[in-house]
């Protein structure tokens, strides 16, 4: 069995490393301005996509969605490539994503250098590109081109030569510093200011704009605003949505000039800009993650937040995320009840060991994302869809070896070790219990967890990881507390035959894991996803019991048995998930979609943003905000019970109050960015604004109850 899935995993991992070519609706290949060139002569390449009509692939910075395309080379030896010279985008506006395009037709240009001492007669160029491809929905595609070069004693232009001088000349030309200057206009909010930009010398053009080059911290919107007092080809602004506290000192892009002609002249530029005299009275000193002071806005200690990290964790081995496993645990002390006693405490460090280890790693990984600049919350990784889809089929696998479909050694690795968490005994399956406990319990929130992980995710790393393994104690507690004090254990039945019993049961709570973690999985795949990821999932299921049945119970044939299952692992991972799914480069979801439809018994929702918020506010009603996701199960239990219920539908109507929804799949980081202002670490977060603007939100708890709504919205309507 362990050398089955040390295999199964290697092909799984040879698959996530390699990728067929694929793309419906966009032809490439690959174009060189000489036939052949000299030893020490540089040769521009062009990676040219031709788009179907009506799609486009992405620019350098490809917006608030997209990605741009990527190009790995082969070369031979004695030719390097320079990096990609991009021509200029078109621009598609919209109020919320923004982003750079190429229609039709693209050439990315690239500068091959042909060393002095190349070797003289025929080279074959070879790059991949890799590319994201969309029109109403969209794709990935990637291919593999060739072109041949001759070197030799003379150089000779090619037939493709006037094309790629035509696109080179779409790409930015070079500006010297001194000839653009930018500064700071002090904004109405913390995270939104202008961009001012004037050019020093007069070029006759008709108007200007910038586009900015990418950034995981700024957005820069569309509109160009205009200067006063100076022409629009002369100066002018570009308002900038920052999330970081400190404004960026420097802003790279691509500096557009309209002249007359209808003649377009680009510059790469580096903006540099300056704090007006207002801001930099006003400005903070620049002050380094961890010399931040350790204290939370309305000054709460350090030790509190202890205590509620505890607390919380402790309250979640009763939240519906993790009580499957939970159950599987009780079973395993069941089970251990003759073992020694120092078995007993062993098999409960071990499994505390195995949730202090899972917390440690995300307390790392949410420190390695705000180090990036990223902003990180909890549950971040269950807005991955590959991980869904790993999470998803392993769970799977857990349920089928409680159903007996087959067994597991616990030896078998970590899909075999996770897969036998209802063994009756192992350190290596009461590690992993603790493992698969903790990933479980991420897209759930408990009552005082959500205030100590808001206040955990602003503080310095050593913060975050005393607040994580904190948590992950609370979670450990019980039981470790009950493997030294097996007394404690006399209300449940000594074991038998029920055991068995009791473990096929507990395997249909795993298929409804399973059922959920489907559920989030498939929206990232498109209008087929839930086909094509179930039809996989019923062959996971397949090779499963053909493994139990013909390998594990049978009597000959067993290798004839196991390759079968190897062979159907691969041809269903290659084209349920590559071909069909796109799974490693999905088309993702919308970035909002309403929960509840528009009518006369539910709730109006309308899309979040501050500006919407901010505008509502100005109208004098309450407000109602909603932060939720479809991965957070308490998110949906609060909507079940408690918001989309018709006594708060009513009350919403009758107090004239606006409701906004934040449900995206993916949060970025302005969602982010808000749920930590208000002491959150991920959703559910839920506000009611006052109808008086001049009053903050009212922060409603994790876990709600029809009267804690009710009551906060008639509150907001006094105030």
């Amino acid at each position: 069995m362990k050398t089955f899935l040390k295999f199964v995993s290697l092909l799984w991992l040879v698959a996530l490393l390699t990728g067929n070519a694929r793309s419906a609706n966009t032809t490439v290949s690959l174009i060189l301005d000489h036939d052949s060139a000299k030893p020490g002569e540089t040769v521009l390449a062009g990676i040219r996509l031709q788009m179907n009509p009506g799609w486009h692939t992405y620019w350098k910075n490809s917006g608030r969605s997209g990605e741009p395309t990527v190009i790995k080379w082969k070369l031979p030896e004695g030719v390097t490539a320079g990096s990609i010279l991009w021509p200029l985008p078109h621009v598609l506006p919209d109020p919320d994503f923004t982003t750079y395009v190429y229609e039709d037709e693209a050439v990315l240009l690239v500068p091959l250098k042909i060393s002095a001492n190349a070797p003289q007669g025929q080279m074959i160029i070879k790059a991949k590109a890799a590319w994201q491809e969309c029109e109403k929905y969209c794709t990935h595609g990637d291919g593999e081109v060739q072109a041949s070069l001759e070197i030799g004693a003379e150089s000779k232009i090619s037939s493709s030569s006037s094309l790629l001088n035509e696109w080179k000349n779409k790409t930015p030309l070079s500006l010297p510093p001194d000839s653009v200057s930018a500064s700071w206009e002090k904004g109405n909010s913390n995270n939104v200011r202008n961009l001012v930009i004037r050019l020093t010398e007069d070029s006759g053009a008709l108007r200007s704009d910038f586009l900015p080059y990418i950034s995981d911290t700024y957005d820069t919107k569309v509109e160009v605003l205009p200067l006063a007092g100076v022409l629009p080809g002369r100066g002018f602004q570009k308002t900038i949505k920052n999330d970081n506290e400190e404004w960026p000192k420097e802003v790279p892009g691509v500096l557009i000039q309209y002249l007359p002609g209808e003649k377009t002249v680009t510059y790469e530029v580096t903006l540099k800009p300056t704090l007006t005299k207002t801001d930099a009275t006003t400005a903070k000193p620049e002050t380094s993650p961890a010399a931040l002071p350790i204290v939370a806005r309305d000054e709460r200690s350090l030790l509190l937040m202890l205590f509620n990290a505890f607390v919380g964790g402790l309250i979640l081995n009763v939240m519906p995320c993790v009580l499957p496993v939970i159950a599987l645990k009780i079973l395993g002390f069941v089970h251990e009840t003759k073992s020694a006693p120092e078995k007993m405490k062993k098999l409960g460090l071990v499994y505390g060991a195995g949730v202090l280890a899972s917390f440690l790693a995300l307390a790392v990984m949410v420190i390695s994302v705000k180090q990036l600049g990223h902003a990180a919350s909890w549950g971040m990784q269950f807005q991955n869809s590959q991980f869904v889809v790993l999470m998803t089929t392993l769970v799977l696998l857990v349920a089928l070896n409680l159903f007996g479909v087959f067994e597991v050694n616990l030896s078998g690795g970590i899909m075999g070790t996770a897969g036998n968490l209802a063994s009756k005994s192992g350190y290596s399956g009461a590690f992993m219990n603790g493992v698969l406990a903790t990933i479980l319990a991420t897209p759930c929130t408990a009552p005082f967890l959500g205030t100590a992980l808001g206040f955990a995710f602003l503080q310095p790393a050593p913060i975050i990881i005393l607040i994580f393994l904190t948590v992950g104690a609370g979670v450990a507690s019980p039981y470790i507390v009950l493997s030294f004090k097996p007394s404690w254990l006399k209300f449940l039945p000594k074991p038998g035959v029920w055991m068995e019993k009791f473990k096929m049961i507990m395997g249909f709570p795993m298929l409804a894991t399973v059922i959920w973690l489907f559920t989030l999985a498939t929206p990232a795949f498109g209008d087929n996803g839930d086909l094509f990821l179930g039809l996989f999932l019923v062959i996971v299921g397949l090779i499963a019991f053909i493994w139990g049945q013909f390998v594990q119970r049978g009597r000959s044939g067993q290798t004839t048995a196991m390759v079968v299952c190897a062979m159907i692992a691969f041809a269903a991972y290659a084209y349920f998930l590559e071909h069909q799914l796109h799974w490693r480069h999905p088309a993702g979801v919308s970035a909002s979609t309403k929960t509840s439809p528009q009518g006369k018994d539910g709730i109006d929702w309308q899309p979040w943003s501050s500006e919407a918020v901010a505008e509502a506010r100005k109208l004098g009603h309450p407000i109602l905000v909603d932060f939720t996701a479809k991965w957070c199960l308490v998110c949906q239990l609060n909507k079940k019970s408690s918001i989309e219920i018709p006594e708060v539908q009513k009350r919403l109507k009758d107090l004239h109050a606006i409701a906004f929804i934040e449900d995206s799949y993916e949060k970025n980081d302005v969602v982010v960015h808000e749920l930590n202002s208000h002491q959150r670490a991920g959703v559910p977060l839920v506000l009611v604004y006052p109808k008086d603007p001049s009053k903050p939100p009212v922060v409603l708890p994790e876990l709600l109850t029809p009267s804690i709504v009710l009551d906060a919205l008639d509150a907001a309507a006094k105030d």
